[in-house]
Order: structure tokens, then sequence, then C-alpha cells
């Protein structure tokens, strides 16, 4: 079906990345979960006095978004807004930290209540449902700026920013799959993780499911040129045909690529999980594919059945590593989701990558499987058993980078699990197999499945998600803010509770980098944008 695509060119991604419906997205208690689908973003507008501009909240990216610190120079002026310009939105939640941040001085706290649909980007509209997040290319030379759309029909769409217009005709990358997979719950299935753009060579990366002309389902890598829509040569990168680990060979129909792609030290990484209902013997994986001359594709695929890379943002990465986290493994290719490859939370020999945080190079080589494990690039719950039993994911979200003054260590990574609990890890000692984190603390009445923000302002440092508090300080809400202590270890609390009830994740806005005018925005169960202090 056709479906129309609103937009803002202030407003960027603040409502495009969380407005996708996908972003939020993950295995869900009974095995998964998929985006909501149906209807693509609904953007939002300009404050009062704001500007009309092009470019949005994001990062500036470098080549494939390997920054992401960027937004407007300088911050607001009372309620004047300041138009940010030449900024892109290249990846899943701005930057490779996934935290979900963008510095834009156009949203002072005072000015954005006035805020409006620009109905001048009505006109752009898609074909097929919308799970992967909307991103946001800066101009280049005559080409304008773009707001780069994937679906899943299989169609990808690069719109003009300021008028809604295609910027070349809707690229077909192939036909959707709506039969022939062993379950599942996304009719068709196309593109449903978020793609992420190289924007040094403005090229478009992603992967779409596809049934080719002997109908044979496949996971199929595109390279796409961002300002014509043209393939690169040697792609796409048939995975069925190039991926292998070990003895392990990838088998398309029994993957679901829901997790965002990540760009990193010239290869194209490409996280992948199983299907709602977790069905027969899919693996969690982790694809690389290098993105200069003919395309060399390396792999790393969990040793026991299912173990999935689930949450919707993907590996976070501190410029070096990739940060990943894996679900629940199975007994076998034919049980359900409640059950375990281990037998026991003690012993680790049945152990094959579930229920782990992990740390990995470029070269997708197991820290867990050395002679001596690499301790430091893993953390793998203590009861992981019980979790995989319970079918309460580490993997449920993806972990994100936050960096918090005054802490030791200060360069942490959180990791929320649908077990209700946050975990606080030491970015550079994760512990290994059975690791005491540096904090654990349920924070949620629920399963968590959500694509976390973070933040830093006067007050602390913060992580926000979706879902239903536990320990809230006062009031509810669709929203739980968790603040980190600085201190010797870092700790976690519940903060607050707020904001509408809904399916969408949180982004957040601050209006310069000191951490003025935090917003923390997510679209509730009235299909409204909100936005409220952070």
């Amino acid at each position: 079906m056709t479906r129309p695509l609103f937009a803002s060119r202030s407003l960027l991604l603040t409502s495009l990345a969380l407005l996708s419906f996908g972003c939020g997205s993950s295995k869900s208690s009974s095995g998964d979960g998929g985006g909501t689908g149906g209807s693509s973003a609904t953007g939002g507008a300009n404050g009062t006095g704001g500007a009309t501009g092009t470019g949005g909240a994001s990062g500036t990216g470098g080549a494939g978004g390997a920054t992401g610190t960027g937004g407007a120079a300088g911050g607001a002026t009372g309620c004047n807004p300041v138009a940010p310009t030449g900024v892109s939105v290249l990846q899943h939640h701005n930057d490779l930290a996934r935290d979900g941040l963008y510095i834009d001085g156009a949203f002072p706290q005072c000015a954005v209540a006035n805020m409006a649909i620009d109905t001048s980007f009505a006109g752009a509209t898609v074909t097929g449902n919308v799970y992967a997040a909307p991103l946001y290319l800066a101009g280049s030379g005559s080409t304008p700026d773009e707001v780069i759309v994937a679906t899943e029909s299989d169609n990808v769409y690069a719109f003009n920013a300021s008028t809604g217009a295609k910027v070349w005709p809707a690229k077909s990358v192939g036909t959707g799959v709506s039969s022939g997979l062993p379950c599942g719950n996304i009719t068709p299935l196309g593109v449903t993780g978020t793609p992420v753009i190289d924007g040094t060579n403005r090229i478009i990366y992603l992967d779409a499911m596809t049934t080719d002309t002997t109908a044979t389902a496949k996971h199929m890598v595109h390279a796409i040129n961002a300002d014509s829509g043209a393939e690169q040569p040697n792609w796409p990168v048939d995975l069925n045909a190039k991926a292998t680990s070990g003895a392990t060979t990838f088998q398309s129909t029994l993957q679901n690529q829901r997790a965002a792609l990540t760009l990193l030290g010239g290869k194209v990484f490409i996280p992948f999980s199983g299907h709602v209902g977790d069905c027969d013997g899919y693996h969690g994986w982790m694809v690389g594919i290098t993105t200069t001359g003919t395309p060399a594709v390396t792999a790393w695929a969990t040793r026991k059945i299912a173990g999935g890379i689930w949450g919707s943002t993907g590996a976070a990465s501190d410029g070096t590593s990739l940060f990943f986290a894996t679900g629940n493994s199975k007994s076998s290719a034919s049980a359900g989701p409640n059950t375990s490859s281990g037998t026991n939370n003690s012993d680790w020999t049945d152990w094959g990558d579930s229920e782990t945080v992990y740390k990995f190079p470029t070269t997708l080589v197991s820290p867990a499987t050395a002679a001596t494990p690499v301790t430091t690039d893993f953390f793998a719950a203590s009861n992981w058993v019980d979790l995989d039993k319970a079918d309460a994911d580490m993997g449920g979200t993806s972990p994100i980078l936050v960096n918090v003054p005054g802490a030791t260590p200060s360069a942490l990574v959180v990791a929320l699990g649908k077990d209700q609990n946050a975990y606080l890890l030491n970015r550079a000692n994760l512990g290994g197999m059975d690791a005491t984190p540096l904090a654990k603390t349920q924070v949620s009445n629920g399963n968590i499945i959500s694509a976390a923000a973070a933040y830093t302002t006067s007050k602390g440092s913060y992580v926000v998600f979706r879902g239903s508090g536990s320990n809230c300080p006062g009031g509810t809400g669709g929203l739980v803010a968790l603040k980190i202590t600085a201190a010797n270890p870092p700790t976690i609390s519940t903060a607050w509770c707020g904001g509408p009830a809904g399916s969408g994740s949180p982004a957040v806005t601050q209006t310069d980098a000191s951490g003025s005018n935090t917003i923390v925005w997510s679209v509730g169960s009235d299909n409204k944008l909100h936005g409220v202090d952070g």
C-alpha cells in the first residue's frame, strides 16, 4: 500500500529517528517483536521563530557516520532557535555510541510547544511498511539534503528534505518475501534493520530480504549511491553464498535482519536474529563486508542454536570495537524459546554465546572461544540458563555506550535486559563468564524492549527507555529515566517515570554540548509527538 511520509525540515530525525515504527521494536516475550509496522514516520515542524532550513540534529558523521558528535554550532539564544546546517543523520540513533542524542540549537524548551506538522512535506509517499528508521543526508553540490527511507516492500526512497519530492525514482531492491518462512509476523519481509550511510562517499548500505527468480528467499546486502539511486559495482552481496562461520552456513530463511547496520573500519556490519516465535535452527550472526574494492565477507555465528542479536539499535562502537548483546539459546532447532543449550547456571560446558554482552574486534574473532578466553571482552550473565528458559534475553535491547564524568570507571556499557534489570558494565573489562557487573538493578515491572537513549546534564548522566518503571520516585508514564551516580563504582537507579504511553522509543535533544534545554521525545499512543523535560 502507499503511505504518506510526513517530515520536517528543521525537526529532522527527532521525528524521523523515533517515529519510524521499528526503533523500539525487538524481541517480545513470546519470541520476538518486529516493529509496529503500518505507517511511516510522522514528523514535526518548526518552533516559533524556528528555521525552515534543512539539516538536522545529528552527528556530522565522517566516513560511515563514525564520529556522530555533531549538531548546530552554538545553542539557542533565549527563544530564538538556531538553524543547523550541513549536518546528517547517517545511522540509527545518530552516532556509534547509539545514545540517541541530538545537539541542536533549534530546540529550546520555550519554543518547541509551538511546533506543527510541516505540510509542505506531506506529498512524500512510500510503498510498504516502514520498520527501519529513516536517515538524513546533507546535500552536496547541486544535490539537496535527502531523507532516506527503506520499506518492507524492498523499496528505497530519497526525498528532497525541503520539498518532499523524490530526488531519484524509487529504487526497488527486490521483491519482499511473503511466504516460505518457518514463522514470523512481518509480511512482506523486506528491509527491516535500519540502513547506514557512508557520508563521505555518499553510499547507502542496507540488507533486503528478497525472493529471487527461483523463488528462493535470500538476504542481499546492497550498496546504493545516495545521489543517483544506482547500485555500486560488485553489489549486492548474497549472504547465502558468502557467509559462513566455522561449520555453520548462513541460511536466509531462518534469519531475520532486525538490528541496525554499523560502519566501522572499512566494513559494514550486519547483525541477525530469528523470526517471531523463535522457530527452527537460526543463530545469532554478525556479518562484516568490506566496502572498498570487491566485497569480502567475514562472519561470526553463535555456537549453539539461537542466541540472536535482536535489539533494533544493533552494534554500538567506541570507534574501535563492536558492542552487541545476544538473546536466548535453545536446546535444539525444533525446540521453543523456553529452553536452553545448558542444564544449570553453574555448568558452562554447553554455553554457546547466549545471554552475553560482547565486545568484538572488526575481524569478528570471538573473544570467548580462544584457548584462554579474553574475559575483558565479554559479559555472560551468571544466570544464563534461567534467562534462556524464561526467554528473558540480555539481547532484547541493544547495549549503548555512556561516559559518566567523575565515575570510576567512567567509560560504561549500559545493557537493559528483558529480565527487568539494568546492567552497568566496565567498557574496558566486561568480566567474562559468571561476572559481577558494576551494578545490576531492577528498573522495570515488565520486559524491557526498547531503543534506549542517553544524555548528560548539569545534574548528572541519564539513560531513558520506553517501559513500565519500577521504584519510580513519583509519577508514572511510558518513559523511564535512570540516573547513573558518579561514584566508585558507579550505581544506577530510577530518576523519574513520565511521558506518554506508546510503542515508540525515545530520542533526546539538547541545544548545546553543556546539556541545556534537554528534551526527551516520544510518540504516544495518541499518535502525537510528546516532549518532556529530561
